[in-house]
Parts: structure tokens; C-alpha cells; sequence
């Protein structure tokens, strides 16, 4: 049976994720959706070039949302870059634009019929999962935000250049919203097999975290975009879902106690969320965890009445 991928949006995130999954044959049928058709166009020329010279094989469909009925995932990659460049480096300044795309784009999709697993890099990400996810009405286990998988691998690099070991030594999490209220759960970080709390001391854990919290603006003001780093976290994602492979990553979803959608480890497979994973948090971690709930919760809600001089960033 072929496999689909639908992805909405083809600037440098959505192009270089197409890039990803074609260099790694996950998928047979590729539709792509932009509004700008010129560059759209262009970026599946190119990329029916790359197939031709590497012998692979793949279809890709242009801006037909019918095609999407049975695609296996989508992934919404749509943003406007221009806009993340602001004062406060908050991403919560792409959501008046970003939340009536969302808007318009749901009901395309409940339009065609789609009953996949529906992924979510647009920012603010976690904001636009929980709008994506009301306005289509797709179940909760069905929309997934990337959420902190690319925050937790920030800190994960930052501890690993600290430590001089690779990052795949360091287990743990950075929790709450992709942005400026996330947190690194130190009690959760473990060092090629030691709590990292009994290695460094806490000005030297916040300086961590804020090297990793910071990692997305130091990329977006050295280049004008990230692509890279977010391509390979949902790749990952996109993975853990085509290959049912269970995996836990701390992605963006619905969290009952809160009431809103935030990063959180989750146990990931074929339908999607398929498990909430506890984690044993200092109760500096759940206050921390419950200010960043707050926070996406109050945009959420602005974005829902579009009470946008009310939005601070």
C-alpha cells in the first residue's frame, strides 16, 4: 500500500522536512501545499530532479487538498518568518497571522476526508496544535505538536558540549511551551548514567538552560530562519507515528490538568498519542510547568476571540 504525506506549507522548514523524508524514502506520494505557487512549482521540480538522479521513486501532488483523503500523516509547516523577529524574541508574535491560516486550512481538511495523524511545527506551536485541533475536531490523540522534542535537543547538545560527551548520553526533558516559558526539568537530566544535579551547580544548570532556550534566536538572527534542527525533529515524529515505534518524545499535547496543549512526554505510535508518560517533577517543576501552561492557555483564548491588542509577547 502506498504511503501519503501531506505537507502545508513549503517555506525553509516545509522544504527542508520534504528534503528529509525523500533522502530517507519514507514515503510514496508527497502533496504539497502552498500558496505561493511559483516557489511551489519550483521546489517539486527540483526535487523530481533530485528522484531522477538518485533512482528513487516518488509522486508529488500539488496544492490538491482532495489528495490528502488518505494520506497517513500531514504535517503544517506554514509561518511567516518575517515575523519572528521582534523585541521580545517571542514566537507568539507570528499568532494573529498563524491562527487564521489555521483557521482556513482546518476546514480544508475536514473537507477531504482526512483521518490521519495530523503534525504541527507551526508556530506558536503549541497554541496552533490545541486551534487545529478545535477548529477541525479531529481527536486529541491526532493532532501533535512538535512541542519541546527540538527544545529537550538544545539542552541535550548544550550538556553534551558541557560534559564533552555526545548528546545521546543525556536522557531527559525541557517541558512546557516551545518558547520563552519553557524549563529544563533538571531533575530529570541524567549524564552518561548521573544526575546532573549532583554534578553542577545551579547557576551552572541555569546557564544551560538558558544556552538552550535561547538556541532557536541565536539561529534565527545568525541565518534569518531555522530549518535544520525543526526538519529533523518532526522527521522524528513522522517516524515514531509511520513506524508505530512507541517511542517517547516530549511533544505537544493535550494535557487535562491544564486544559491546554503543551510539551510533555508522550508515548508515540501509528494512532498517534497513545500514552501520557508521568514524570516525577520538583514542585519548582510543576510551578514552573503551570506558569507555562498559562501562558499558551491566555493565547489560546486571544486567538479564539481574536483580542488581539490584549496579545503581549
Amino acid at each position: 500500500m502506498a504511503r501519503k504525506i501531506g505537507i502545508i506549507g513549503l517555506g525553509h522548514v516545509g522544504a527542508t522536512l520534504l528534503h528529509d523524508l525523500v533522502a530517507g524514502n519514507l514515503f510514496d506520494d508527497y502533496v504539497l501545499i502552498d500558496k505561493n505557487e511559483e516557489k511551489l512549482a519550483a521546489d517539486i521540480l527540483d526535487m523530481e530532479d533530485r528522484v531522477a538522479n538518485t533512482g528513487q521513486s516518488a509522486t508529488f501532488i500539488a496544492n490538491d487538498y482532495s489528495a490528502l483523503s488518505d494520506a497517513d500523516i500531514i504535517v503544517s509547516s506554514l509561518g511567516k518568518i518575517s515575523l519572528q523577529a521582534n523585541a521580545t524574541n517571542s514566537r507568539f508574535a507570528e499568532l494573529p497571522f498563524t491562527s487564521q491560516e489555521v483557521k482556513e486550512v482546518s476546514s480544508k481538511l475536514v473537507a477531504s476526508g482526512f483521518s490521519g495523524i495530523l503534525i504541527v511545527i507551526t508556530n506558536p506551536v503549541d497554541v496552533i496544535s490545541q486551534l487545529y485541533q478545535t477548529y477541525t475536531g479531529f481527536p486529541r490523540n491526532r493532532v501533535i505538536g512538535t512541542g519541546t522534542l527540538l527544545d529537550t535537543a538544545r539542552m541535550k547538545r548544550a550538556v553534551g558540549h558541557r560534559f564533552g560527551v555526545s548528546p545521546t548520553a543525556i536522557s531527559g526533558y525541557n517541558l512546557g511551551e516551545h518558547g520563552n516559558s519553557q524549563f529544563t526539568a533538571w531533575s530529570q537530566v541524567v549524564v552518561a548514567g548521573q544526575p546532573i544535579q549532583a554534578l553542577l551547580l545551579k547557576k551552572e544548570l541555569d546557564q544551560l538552560a538558558e544556552e538552550a532556550r535561547m538556541g532557536g534566536h541565536t539561529v534565527f538572527f545568525g541565518k534569518g530562519y531555522t530549518n535544520f534542527a525543526i526538519a529533523a525533529a518532526a522527521k522524528r515524529l513522522v517516524e515514531a507515528v509511520l513506524g508505530n515505534s512507541r517511542a517517547v518524545l516530549p511533544v505537544s499535547h493535550y494535557q487535562q490538568e491544564y486544559g491546554v496543549y503543551l510539551g510533555y512526554p508522550a508515548v508515540i505510535g501509528k494512532a498517534g498519542i497513545v500514552d501520557r508518560v508521568p514524570l516525577d517533577l520538583t514542585q519548582e517543576g510543576c510551578d514552573l510547568l503551570a506558569a507555562s501552561a498559562k501562558q499558551i492557555s491566555s493565547r489560546v483564548e486571544i486567538a479564539q476571540t481574536g483580542d488581539w491588542d490584549s496579545l503581549s509577547l
